[in-house]
């Protein structure tokens, strides 16, 4: 039974597993219970997480109860030392995870907006590369996972940086390979399978190395490379299961702009 979950959560498509996840996720929380990791987001604990991967698998990462993943709980670690849940915010949050879909709309203080061009979530389908947004809207804007989709980043970088407010911020995670300094794109490349091994996943266009940051500065933005797990400790990174070397980049725009 469980082995059969493993299966289908790392073969199922991420919009069909969101639809589905209201009445798969308890039972699979059910069957993993336990108190050796503990997922920060809804604080519930369990004997292990589930492994997750496109093209390379990785073990003990999707939590049962909100399936969340490494990054979503550092993200949420993130927030939670902020005034993300105390402060009026106008938030734009691009392809809305489910593991903060939820508690985010209930935050009274958040007034919130989902937008993708897929996902059930969204309550704007729009193109990142053309936001049907006035400029300076947003306080905050979390767009996760999401460039690494994007064939022309850039314009989608513009676009962000022109629907925040002056003096707000942002959080744009993407899959970052450290040892790589220059970002790989090859747009000639689409045969899914190949695209799977050389980019990671079958939908992503390219590799961001380091120059990412520089990317995102180009359009404006300053950021800076945040390594939350320096206020960790070795215990508390091993029991949320967080990668000990992941960056959050932190976007800023001036208020001078």
């Amino acid at each position: 039974m469980k082995r059969a979950f493993k299966f289908f959560l790392n073969k199922v498509p991420r919009p069909f597993l969101i639809k589905i996840s209201y009445w798969v996720s308890p039972i699979i929380a059910f069957l993993y219970n336990g108190d050796r990791y503990t997922d920060p987001i809804d604080g519930k604990s369990y004997r292990s997480f589930l492994p997750y991967g496109y093209e390379n698998q990785r073990e003990n990462v999707l939590a049962p109860g909100t399936l969340s993943l490494e990054r979503h709980r550092l993200l949420w670690l993130y927030l939670v030392q902020t005034d993300f849940f105390s402060k009026e915010l106008k938030l734009l949050h691009f392809a809305p995870e489910q593991a903060f879909y939820k508690r985010f709309k209930v935050q009274k203080n958040l007034d919130y907006t989902t937008t993708d061009i897929e996902s059930p979530l969204a309550t704007v389908k729009a193109d990142i590369c053309a936001l049907p947004f006035e400029n300076d809207q947003y306080d905050v804007i979390l767009c996760n996972h999401v460039l690494e989709h994007i064939p022309d980043d850039h314009k989608a970088m513009r676009e962000l940086y022109r629907v925040m407010k002056p003096g707000g911020w942002g959080i744009f995670q993407i899959p970052l390979e450290m040892n790589r300094l220059t970002s790989f794109q090859d747009d000639s490349i689409t045969d899914p399978k190949k695209r799977a091994e050389i980019f990671g996943q079958y939908d992503h266009v390219r590799v961001y190395g380091m120059d990412y940051f520089d990317k995102l500065r180009a359009v404006g933005f300053e950021v800076d490379q945040v390594l939350l797990q320096n206020k960790l400790t070795s215990e508390q990174i091993q029991r949320y299961g967080l990668n000990p070397h992941e960056i959050l980049p932190l976007c800023r725009k001036p208020i001078t702009s």
